[in-house]
């Protein structure tokens, strides 16, 4: 079946007559639109998509399957009146995506019923075809090629945002339309912080500095993070760096389709506790990935979803110590019916900046 029969099936086994997709990602997975403005509406028969002026003619040329409609008085007052013509008693919103007012708004515009609908198209975006695993491969291969590069640029006194600058413009080179998320570049004591968006301090010798990025390219994300050491860190970090890539290891090697979030995340966290480092790892071993940086499945001690088979996950252990530091370790992973595969190749040995 292709993505709008998916839907259509969803739409009867829920009783529903129609789906309004507006949000950013769901519409551009439905529908292949890259525009900013309009909203898809599938029923049983037809699927619209609902623009302005501005959208229509690349709106004909990316939403193959849907009937591309400009609107003259409104969006709202538009698709009410598909809703009539397709006989629509009920419609599906996002509640994930809609506001009060927006809800408030609607019910005033549609004759239609509202139905609060959560993940019809998230479901869907958990399993990545072929064609979406060749372009996140190709986002992977963007993020691999930026960190070769930037462990040439880092060295004492260069500042965090201006590696975190140098990561962002070597994507964009190699073809990435952005950065998946805001860079985190961490070193020194910074590194103990797990989401420290880089800053203006410079880099010392001795230093590890934590650095998580990825490349969205095409619509997908990568996101990968390397620690790597200004000259010679403290034996403490060093011992702290070991610790975190042997659990990483661990987790490669058994996570596999069956297994829970929960069962995933405990292969990491259960060797970084034993090994004395309980406390000091406070969030999740990874999270689903896709057109979003952070999707389901999440593995985490709350992440009862089971993996299956075509889904992309983050495998992210971390240990980070206030005062002295964190050392944090990621790749992207297909979930494979006996195990996975990696989509993020950068070395992973302890790579020494000399000073």
């Amino acid at each position: 079946m292709n993505r709008l029969e998916l839907v259509r099936t969803q739409l009867e086994q829920e009783g529903i007559d129609a789906l309004l997709v507006e949000s950013q990602t769901n519409r551009r997975y439905i529908t292949n639109f890259t525009g900013t403005a309009g909203a898809a509406l599938i029923t049983a028969r037809e699927a619209f998509f609902v623009t302005d002026f501005r959208y229509v003619e690349q709106a004909k040329n990316q939403c193959e399957g849907f009937t591309v409609v400009q609107h003259e008085d409104g969006i709202s007052k538009e698709i009410n009146k598909l809703l009539e013509a397709e006989n629509a008693a009920s419609v599906g919103f996002e509640k994930a995506h809609t506001t009060y007012e927006k809800y408030d708004f609607y019910q005033e515009a549609f004759a239609a019923k509202l139905v609060p609908v959560a993940g019809m198209i998230e479901n869907l975006r958990l399993f990545k075809s072929i064609d979406e695993l060749k372009t996140m491969q190709k986002a992977a291969e963007i993020a691999d090629a930026a960190f070769e590069h930037i462990v040439t640029y880092i060295k004492p006194g260069v500042r965090e945002r201006e590696i975190a600058n140098e990561l962002e413009f070597y994507m964009r080179h190699l073809g990435a339309e952005s950065s998946s998320f805001d860079i985190i570049v961490a070193s020194g004591e910074r590194g103990a912080r797990p989401h420290g968006v880089a800053s203006h301090k410079q880099v010392e010798k001795g230093d590890m500095i934590t650095m998580d990025f990825g490349a969205y390219y095409e619509g997908y994300c990568s996101d990968i993070t390397r620690t790597v050491a200004v000259g010679e860190p403290s034996d403490e970090m060093h011992h702290v760096y070991d610790t975190v890539l042997k659990a990483q290891l661990k987790s490669l090697e058994q996570i596999k389709a069956g297994m829970t979030g929960v069962e995933a995340d405990a292969i990491a966290r259960d060797y970084i506790y034993a090994e004395g480092y309980e406390g000091y790892f406070g969030h999740g071993l990874g999270h689903g990935l896709g057109m979003d940086v952070h999707e389901e499945p999440r593995l985490s001690p709350k992440g009862n979803l089971q993996l299956e088979a075509g889904m992309v996950v983050t495998v992210e252990p971390g240990i980070y110590l206030p005062g002295k530091g964190g050392v944090r370790i990621e790749d992207d992973i297909l979930i494979t019916e006996d195990g996975n595969e990696r989509l993020t190749l950068s070395e992973k040995t302890l790579k020494r900046i000399e000073t």
